[in-house]
């Protein structure tokens, strides 16, 4: 769910802060890498919430998000250190500025960032891109993301608050199935992308990064009463280096910048549907 009052990241609790900082190499341009791509290959804030439930969980984007879009009705669905780890994607058709990207991967969600700015930055980036999905949703899933993107000695207060937010009647309200998972015929779109990134603070082992995004979130598919819709957040995420890699220690979520909406004509929810289904997702590097 993701951001500011929307998307769960909220106040003080394990999961993020404040603050801003400078790229290396003087550059200041972020940088996508396809999941599959190679070396140096690059490629919510979700409608809004009640208060009173953002405080409930205070660091998972999408919970605030799908909060306030369980309020708008019924609806079903779900999208579907300085030395580098192994297991990197060669590199891609497109140069990136900055400093070589993050090569390996916790599972889905990218890992062995550098022990540096740009390497705090592009997990940031990562770390919202991750709390922002539709795997949120789902028990198993949402407790592998915690682990993988925060610091372990968050994590267990981390999942037990989640645990108590993601109830079976919060689930039907968002228009899944009590498990979290999607009833047939509907997809529950929930994505985070980062637009840039910065640096508000940093020391040897810990650093304050700014993320801002757009988000979408909704429920897609014929007879969907949810359509998608979407947002724009900041993300401030407060990391501590641990276990040879960056990691959230505390979050929080503010709304904006936000453009101005444009003539665009809004798609229709099949099209919406089959473009979450059909376009994959980035892997995010400074």
């Amino acid at each position: 769910m993701s951001q500011g009052d929307e998307r769960g990241y909220g106040g003080n609790e394990p999961g993020r802060t404040d603050d801003a900082y400078s790229t290396l190499g003087g550059t200041r341009q972020t940088r996508t890498r396809l999941p599959g791509g190679d070396d140096d290959g690059y490629g919510r804030r979700p409608a809004r919430s009640s208060r009173s439930l953002i405080m409930v969980v205070g660091v998972v984007v999408l919970l605030i998000a799908a909060i306030a879009f369980a309020n708008q009705g019924g609806g079903r669905g779900s999208d579907g250190g300085n030395e580098k780890k192994p297991d990197a994607a060669g590199a891609g058709p497109t140069a990136a500025t900055g400093t070589k990207p993050v090569q390996g991967k916790n599972g889905t969600i990218a890992s062995g960032f550098a022990h540096d700015e740009q390497g705090a930055q592009s997990a940031a980036a990562n770390y919202a891109v991750a709390l922002g999905s539709a795997d949120m949703f789902e028990k198993g899933k949402r407790d592998g993301i915690l682990q993988a993107t925060h610091d372990p000695a968050v994590v267990a207060a981390l999942q037990a608050d989640m645990g108590k937010a993601y109830t079976p009647d919060f689930l039907a309200n968002v228009g899944l199935n009590e498990d979290g998972s999607t009833p047939n015929g509907l997809t529950f779109v929930s994505r985070t992308i980062p637009v840039g990134t910065k640096v508000t603070a940093q020391g040897a082992d810990a650093a304050t990064v700014e993320v801002w995004c757009t988000g979408l979130v909704g429920m897609a598919g014929e007879g969907s009463t949810k359509p998608v819709t979407a947002t724009w957040f900041t993300i401030t995420e407060k990391l501590k280096w641990v276990g040879d890699d960056w990691k959230i220690e505390s979050s929080s979520q503010a709304e904006g910048p936000t453009p101005v909406n444009g003539d665009n004509r809004a798609s229709t929810a099949d099209d919406i549907a089959g473009a979450v289904q059909g376009y994959g997702g980035f892997t995010y590097a400074r």
